[in-house]
């Protein structure tokens, strides 16, 4: 455990939270240099502390990684593989992998994924930008679960949780990762439940909708346009940048905004509704 270092870590724990990463995501979160990245990485599979598997999404070569049995022994605490509906814990580090190798999500995973790494290595260009939190599906759910039972309400699931902080604000978002499969109605009824939080006492964060392509962006802020939710909706497409003017805003399409420069309610301080507020919570960088 002495040859790990703090980045060594840092992958670790993002591992053991986000399941699944590529070589390239690890190399711009993390490396400043592809071939520094697959080097490190060769180090850290020689330990046993990652697994590795062929990118069977993109056909490239390039490989995936997730948390191997010396990760496992380091970062035991871990989030349970989201198609595992009965709550059972892998076995081993071998059976969590092979979930994820196997799951029909891991697009969807890869891709939600892929909007933190972004902010986190845009974060190293520039000093006043922080990811100040990056929470997985379950680790949002688990957190304002507590809220949806005060609210007597299913509750939401988003697909990932962050703080972002940059141009002197800081704003919470809730992360929808859209592939175009999911109907208006499916999507409505999230936004409703994001809709029950706000109004429950829990914090009134952006929702991003981050879907495919201008079309199905357009169709989304034509069937919003006319929909009055308490807390701001945006949408955003996926080959553009996060950090940047990405956003547009259902209730304002007017303009494109920074991420930084949506609205966001940390929502009030009262441990009873909003247990994790904002810069209360457990931080994740």
């Amino acid at each position: 455990m002495r040859r790990l270092t703090a980045r060594d870590h840092l992958l670790l724990a993002w591992l053991a939270e986000h399941y699944v990463l590529t070589t390239r995501q690890i190399a711009a979160a993390l490396f400043p240099s592809l071939r520094s990245a697959r080097l490190r990485l060769s180090v850290l599979h020689s330990l046993q502390a990652v697994t590795r598997f062929v990118d069977v999404t993109t056909g490239d070569g390039h490989y995936l990684y997730t948390l191997g049995p010396l990760g496992a022994v380091v970062y035991p605490t871990q989030y349970n593989d989201p198609l595992r509906t009965d709550g059972r814990e892998p076995r081993s580090s071998v059976e969590r992998t092979e979930r994820i190798i196997g799951s029909r999500r891991l697009p969807h995973l890869l891709g939600t994924n892929q909007l933190f790494v972004d902010l986190h290595a845009y974060t190293r260009t520039d000093g006043n930008a922080r990811l100040a939190r990056w929470w997985s599906e379950q680790h949002a759910t688990a957190v304002y679960g507590a809220v949806a039972a005060a609210a007597a309400g299913p509750g939401i699931r988003p697909d990932g949780h962050g703080v972002w902080e940059a141009g002197g604000r800081e704003v919470g978002f809730f992360l929808e990762h859209d592939n175009g499969t999911e109907t208006i109605g499916t999507v409505l009824r999230k936004l409703r439940e994001y809709d029950r939080l706000a109004t429950g006492g829990g914090p009134g964060y952006p929702v991003l909708l981050r879907v495919p392509g201008r079309r199905r962006e357009q169709h989304l802020l034509d069937v919003l346009a006319g929909v009055r939710l308490t807390m701001p909706v945006a949408t955003g497409i996926h080959d553009e940048h996060p950090a940047g003017p990405a956003w547009t805003l259902t209730h304002d399409p007017t303009l494109r905004r920074w991420l930084h420069e949506l609205p966001s309610d940390h929502g009030p301080d009262n441990p009873a509704t909003n247990p994790h507020r904002y810069p209360g919570g457990t931080a994740q960088a």
